[in-house]
């Protein structure tokens, strides 16, 4: 692994922690974890699994956890700890307290690859809005080692005030100023959404975990070039492309969101609003999965509550299993196209590896009879369509 960053920069060594509570979904080696990292330019060098009945209320892990995490950071040379779990103020204020260390957690991990990623002027207003609303609640931690009192003559607020009430209070204007500005975007995107009505578009949104291949999918359709990597979060603002299906004779809008993850930080969701409004006020979800991640449920579990979240759950959806080519061959599917149960229903679903074109043209068929029907089940019988033979 590469162990610089991208300014070429040794990256910070950090130790990963994870905390059994009981979900099902726990991920024992930290895989997810170590990914987001490695996303954010750190480098984990080593990992801590506990289990526990309940969070410790002051340290999250209990003290004697605290002093494990402490020695193997002195051991393995790591400058920060990032646990898996959202921290409260107080606990992560203790850790540090507690080991000497930086201690972060799985919400902010993501507000920094957020932040690194942005692009667009509106996904930097949305990032660094989810930002400061994570640090409001943590102004204590903040300015711990700096004076609290500020008071006289030319010091701003007046006499008296503490740091912590003027740094809220600047924060408080910056985050009421930056949803004055969301606001200005979310109209002239319902006015170009109007536009779009009035032209009888049909609009398809990709969604999907992070890192299941949405883009490469949505560069292979289009024949576009958004960014595509093999990573988490490697797209972040939204893409729109017009795209021409034959079968239906007719051109559809097809826009690449945000990859949703486990545990995405409610001020993101709210933060993205504006962004997720395309998956909101689509004719159509197409939902890409990894069919290659053995977690793959869990991961649709996870697209499925940010979906009812923000208001799609409702929506029409098209399931693409993607990454066909890294499946192994005894779990191969026998057809390309079948359906799958989701939520109780039975939901069309077509297996696709967008990096070597598989199931291409069953998408593109797809897609043309959900158009043409307004309805995705409109679609070739399961069954039709065999897998080829990787012989010929």
């Amino acid at each position: 692994m590469n162990n610089t960053d991208d300014s070429g920069q040794a990256a910070a060594a950090v130790l990963l922690v994870g905390v059994d509570l009981g979900q099902p979904h726990f991920d024992g080696d930290l895989e997810e974890l170590g990914l987001l990292a490695e996303t954010a330019g750190l480098k984990p060098v080593a990992r801590v699994a506990a289990k526990r009945k309940a969070p410790d209320a002051a340290l999250f892990v209990g003290s004697g956890k605290a002093d494990e995490i402490r020695m193997l950071a002195e051991q393995h040379g790591a400058v920060e700890i990032l646990f898996d779990q959202a921290l409260s103020p107080a606990q992560q204020r203790n850790l540090e307290r507690h080991i000497g260390l930086p201690v972060s957690d799985r919400t902010f991990l993501i507000l920094e690859i957020f932040a690194q990623r942005a692009r667009s002027h509106e996904g930097k207003l949305q990032v660094e809005l989810a930002r400061l609303q994570y640090l409001s609640t943590r102004l204590v931690r903040r300015w711990s080692h700096l004076e609290r009192q500020r008071g006289g003559i030319g010091t701003r607020g007046g006499p008296g005030e503490t740091q912590i009430e003027l740094d809220r209070r600047m924060i408080g204007d910056s985050i009421k100023r930056i949803k004055d500005r969301l606001l200005k975007v979310k109209r002239q995107q319902g006015t170009q959404r109007r536009q779009r009505e009035r032209r009888d578009v049909f609009n398809i949104s990709l969604v999907g975990y992070t890192n299941a291949g949405k883009s490469t999918l949505f560069n292979t359709l289009v024949k576009a070039r958004a960014y595509a990597a093999d990573q988490l979060f490697a797209t972040l603002d939204t893409t729109t492309r017009q795209l021409y299906l034959a079968d239906a004779q007719r051109s559809v809008s097809l826009s690449d969101t945000v990859g949703f993850i486990r545990d995405l930080p409610h001020g993101l969701i709210d933060a993205f609003q504006a962004t997720l409004r395309e998956a909101v006020d689509a004719d159509l979800l197409m939902h890409v999965v990894d069919a290659s991640n053995p977690a793959f449920p869990e991961q649709m579990e996870q697209v499925q509550r940010v979906l009812a979240e923000i208001g799609a759950g409702d929506i029409p959806q098209l399931l693409v299993f993607n990454k066909l080519d890294a499946i192994a061959p005894e779990q191969a599917p026998r057809q390309i196209v079948d359906t799958f149960e989701l939520d109780g229903l039975q939901v069309p679903r077509i297996f696709t590896s967008a990096q070597e074109g598989l199931g291409i043209a069953e998408l593109r068929a797809a897609l043309a009879a959900a158009v043409t029907s307004q309805h995705p089940a409109a679609m070739p019988p399961a069954g039709d369509t065999p897998l080829p033979d990787p012989t010929d």
